[in-house]
């Protein structure tokens, strides 16, 4: 998605476009980018943070609900006197899964500045099975990830993302990596195009536990659908049993 800097109203109607068309394809669950309803415009975060269940969470929720498909995507959201970077998992009913609160403050774009940070990850038992939740700049701590898959044995991570264009060779590499070192489905969605000066870099993808893409997009806006078995994750984890090979007494 090629997110509009600050213009909640287009954003919205784009998103709800792609929505429907999800929702038309029987889609169980559809992605959208970080931040996708003002983009970076962390100055004026705290003036379109919405309190949970209100505002731009209750239109998402009203949206699920409409199109009997769940939903996840970042947006602002005020909690203790700060804007937060808030994952929502809206199920198909439209009630509120989850949220996920951003853990690791992105620097070189001063989230650090105008954004509180998250203290603790989310994993969901949902109906088609555990699901971690991660956001962005997220995806260079593979500790987080790691917990997902061995704590929370978690057969799919949801990310959401807005990924410079200038490093997505590291966003493709990382996103494969994580779902090979975890034995995981990853479903990733970056924004694209330009938004304030940024040139997002697209190529979004689903990629299976053995590490696979089953579906990459480009640069350009675009509705991306894969369907996934998750008994996959058994079957790899039983073949190569990486996490009862784990040694953490001998390097943590």
């Amino acid at each position: 998605m090629n997110i509009a800097l600050g213009q909640v109203e287009a954003n919205f109607e784009k998103a709800e476009s792609l929505i429907a068309k999800a929702g038309n394809l029987k889609s169980d669950l559809v992605i959208l980018p970080e931040l996708w309803t003002t983009g970076y415009d962390l100055e004026n975060a705290m003036s379109y943070a919405d309190e949970l269940h209100a505002g731009s969470f209750a239109r998402l929720s009203a949206l699920a609900e409409e199109y009997r498909i769940a939903i996840y995507g970042s947006v602002l959201e005020r909690a203790n006197g700060a804007a937060m970077n808030c994952a929502a998992l809206h199920a198909a009913d439209g009630r509120l899964s989850g949220t996920y609160r951003k853990i690791h403050l992105f620097r070189l774009f001063d989230e650090h500045l105008w954004l509180g940070e998250g203290e603790s990850p989310t994993a969901l038992d949902l109906s088609w099975g555990m699901t971690g939740l991660s956001i962005c700049y997220d995806l260079r701590f593979p500790e987080l990830f790691r917990r997902y898959a061995v704590k929370d044995q978690a057969k799919l991570i949801l990310l959401c993302a807005e990924w410079p264009l200038a490093r997505v060779e590291h966003w493709r590499a990382l996103l494969k990596a994580r779902a090979i070192e975890n034995q995981c489905y990853i479903v990733a969605t970056n924004a694209c195009g330009e938004t304030g000066g940024t040139a997002f870099g697209g190529h979004s993808m689903v990629i299976d536990p053995w590490g696979q893409v089953l579906i990459e997009g480009g640069e350009d806006e675009e509705l991306l659908t894969a369907e996934i078995d998750l008994d996959e994750v058994n079957r790899v984890r039983m073949k190569i049993p990486v996490f009862e090979d784990r040694r953490p007494d001998a390097y943590l």
